[in-house]
């Protein structure tokens, strides 16, 4: 089976899923946990693999769970899988390597993000054909957010109207995500971070609720009603 999409598509699409997902519990590694009977990984790639866009799908799978990551995506889609690092940034850097020659756009993706719909993907590749250099989707802080010292006692409130909380799939020209992996100092969380330390503008779109990152036992029962309910 080909490792092609849409031999007319633009975007490559990273997805790191070798995390251990300690916070969610015991159990294998996170994008392995089941969600309505499959990984959170199957979910994620079979959304991402109905964008139009999309040419290529790169997972960064566990080192030693490589070759049942492959036979596990084999009937979803076409996905090239290699072995991810100890921390994000590496198992991005080691997809973003495997990525073939063709496509301009990068995006990277967090499994975790199961129920990220098709079209997210979609606006983010559609910002940086437009000319961003780097787009994220956002959405706007709704919770009061307060700044704490090392006690618990609160310094003061922030200004929360200013403030985004950041989704992926997060979307680059191909050669300025390479550039700021390959300037990468301490590891990052965010892609978009590491753009940001180059001097890069970063563009956001709008989000989208159901791309909910599952981290906590709650989240997964969370997207457990929304996959239930036909999202």
């Amino acid at each position: 089976m080909t490792a092609q999409l849409n031999p007319r598509g633009d975007v490559a699409v990273l997805v790191p899923a070798a995390g251990a997902g300690v916070r969610l519990g015991p159990g294998g590694p996170k994008a392995l946990r089941l969600l309505g009977g499959e990984s959170l990984l199957v979910h994620a790639v079979r959304r991402i693999a109905a964008a139009p866009s999309v040419h290529t799908v790169v997972v960064a799978a566990p080192a030693a769970e490589v070759d049942a990551v492959r036979r596990l995506l084999a009937p979803v889609a076409p996905v090239l899988v290699v072995a991810g690092g100890a921390e994000r940034q590496e198992s991005v850097a080691n997809a973003l390597a495997a990525v073939p020659p063709g496509p301009g756009i990068v995006l990277v993706h967090d499994a975790a993000r199961a129920l990220t719909p098709s079209a997210l993907v979609e606006t983010v590749a559609a910002a940086v054909r437009a000319g961003h250099p780097a787009v994220i989707p956002v959405l706007p802080v709704i919770d009061t957010i307060k700044e704490v010292d090392g006690d618990s006692v609160v310094l003061g409130t922030v200004d929360r109207s200013a403030l985004r909380a950041v989704q992926t799939p997060q979307g680059f020209r191909r050669e300025v995500l390479a550039a700021a992996h390959a300037a990468a100092g301490d590891p990052l969380t965010d892609d978009a971070g590491l753009v940001e330390q180059q001097g890069v503008p970063v563009f956001c779109v709008p989000g989208s609720e159901y791309a909910l990152k599952v981290t906590r036992p709650f989240d997964l029962t969370l997207a457990e009603h929304l996959l239930a309910a036909g999202h």
